[in-house]
């Protein structure tokens, strides 16, 4: 089995014994969606779960110590940007969002569960680094990868199926460049798809940062040029968020409009106003019955 049929059924599996038996109950992974309908948010750890088999899976067919370093490092950057998501999931209020936000409330004082999920994915994102191994700006270039791309990926996850899509579109273009590992993380994402376009599910913290970061360690085979190429893009593209809807920009564009809803239910149509009672002619007559007219008897 390969590792992208391995980590499909990994997830799937794992998507359906979570559902049987949510660690500490159904009521702690439901949310509300864009539409106002509830999903949960155990997709996430389904997704980690079912790519990190995948990953193991490959890592036990990887001919000598290269490939199964390359493993171990995906391991690291996955699982803890899987563990740091939940965490903020589950313990998060949602009042501060973004660098700017999480930053802001350290100057005052406040340690909110983002920010102990940003410093967390950035140290797994350098263990994960030093794993793969190179040279000190190798090592500061592959964990800004894994880290940058476990929050970038998150940031898409607003509308069903747009992070899934974001991840298939990036594994897409590293398995093109010759990169290996992304078979695990896509196969785990794409085989709960449905669930996530269906609106029942959705990735969440857990397992956006997780796909992320899976994909960021998977970029490390790339040239030097090309991972600053792609890093300055990550960060170029986090910055903006900062400023920018991706929400509004993906609307307005109708390619990416066309790709973001591709197979997802329609967008929700406004219901028509209530019809307006007709008002008497006279004010004055409001509430007075007239009584019918009898016919005059015929002279």
């Amino acid at each position: 089995m390969t590792a992208g049929a391995c980590a499909a059924a990994a997830a799937r599996l794992a998507y359906s014994v979570m559902n049987r038996r949510p660690p500490g109950g159904p009521k702690a992974w439901s949310r509300t969606n864009h539409r106002g309908e509830p999903v949960t948010l155990l997709e996430g750890p389904a997704v980690a779960a079912g790519a990190i088999a995948g990953v193991l899976a490959q890592a036990a067919l990887a001919p000598g110590s290269s490939g199964r370093r390359r493993a171990a490092a995906m391991i690291a950057g996955g699982a803890a940007a899987a563990a740091f998501g939940a965490y903020d999931d589950l313990a998060g209020s949602g009042d501060r969002r973004g660098f700017r936000g999480h930053l802001g409330a350290l100057r005052h004082g406040e340690v909110t569960t983002g920010a102990v999920k940003l410093g967390g994915i950035g140290a797994a994102g350098l263990a994960s680094a030093a794993l793969t191994g190179g040279s000190s700006a190798d090592v500061v270039i592959n964990a800004g990868l894994v880290a940058g791309g476990a929050n970038l990926l998150n940031l898409f996850d607003l509308r069903p199926g747009r992070a899934v899509k974001v991840a298939a579109a990036s594994g897409a273009l590293l398995g093109a460049a010759g990169q290996e590992g992304v078979a695990a993380p896509l196969g785990a994402a794409l085989a709960l798809l449905p669930e996530d376009l269906g609106e029942r599910a959705m990735l969440g913290d857990a397992g956006a940062n997780a796909l992320g970061a899976l994909l960021g360690a998977s970029a490390a085979g790339l040239s030097r040029p090309a991972r600053i190429a792609l890093l300055a893009g990550i960060a170029g593209l986090t910055a903006a968020s900062e400023k920018v809807s991706f929400t509004t920009v993906i609307a307005r564009t109708p390619a990416l409009n066309w790709l973001d809803m591709l197979g997802r239910r329609p967008a929700a149509q406004p219901s028509p106003p209530p019809p307006v009672p007709p008002q008497s002619a006279s004010p004055q007559l409001a509430g007075v019955t007239i009584p019918a007219q009898r016919p005059e008897p015929a002279g």
